[in-house]
């Protein structure tokens, strides 16, 4: 298998967690793909129409892609068990749906001073998609600690990697301050050497 890969996407690093978890590093090649929405520079665009990553070269079958559907295809292709039976299924994909969108947030937020024209930024959208962020922040406070307590998943993972983007590219956000017991969560989980290995690189 091919992972069309980037070190500092949070959404690659969900999928490299899962095989670090898994043990199972060796069954994949990693294609290095760089690009942005008005670049797609050398993204799998080919196998990808979106022109994002990650993209997952599978035998047998057209390529996946978004990493939610490539993480549930090698869940289950490894039998890793990082999504639990119901009913804790449906807690495990809110809160990784959860993650993913906080990771989707901080890479616009990312864009608009990377990529756009410094004349077209807008610091309201930015702050906007950081709002987003926040919200989701206190619903993990508030509502999914238990949860993240509990055995490791990929609600686990998500979160993880959104919350190590948001250090890497937005750490001047003091995101713990407000969250404490997510906070100290997260430098328990961000301990585990399948994070440390797939630590964000620009």
């Amino acid at each position: 298998m091919k992972l069309y890969h980037a070190p500092a996407s949070p959404f690659v690093r969900k999928v490299m967690v899962l095989l670090h978890e898994a043990n199972a590093t060796d069954r994949v090649t990693l294609v290095p793909a760089a690009g942005h929405p008005l670049d797609p520079g050398t993204m799998p665009v080919d196998r990808n129409p979106l022109g994002k990553i990650p993209a997952l070269e599978r035998p047998g079958g057209p390529t996946l892609y978004d990493s939610r559907v490539i993480t549930r295809y090698l869940d289950d292709l490894l039998a890793a068990r990082l999504y639990p039976a119901a009913p804790r299924l449906w807690d495990t994909l809110t809160i990784e749906a959860t993650g993913d969108g906080m990771a989707e947030s901080a890479v616009l937020m990312r864009y608009e001073v990377s990529v756009r024209p410094e004349p077209s930024r807008s610091a309201a959208w930015v702050e906007a998609q950081w709002a987003k962020i926040d919200r989701a922040l206190s619903a993990l406070e508030d509502r999914w600690m238990s949860h993240l307590a509990g055995p490791v998943d990929m609600g686990h993972i998500a979160v993880g990697c959104a919350l190590g983007y948001i250090d890497f590219r937005h750490a001047e956000r003091d995101w713990r301050a407000a969250h404490p017991a997510l906070a100290a969560w997260f430098a328990t989980f961000d301990a585990r050497p399948a994070m440390q290995a797939t630590a964000p690189a620009a």
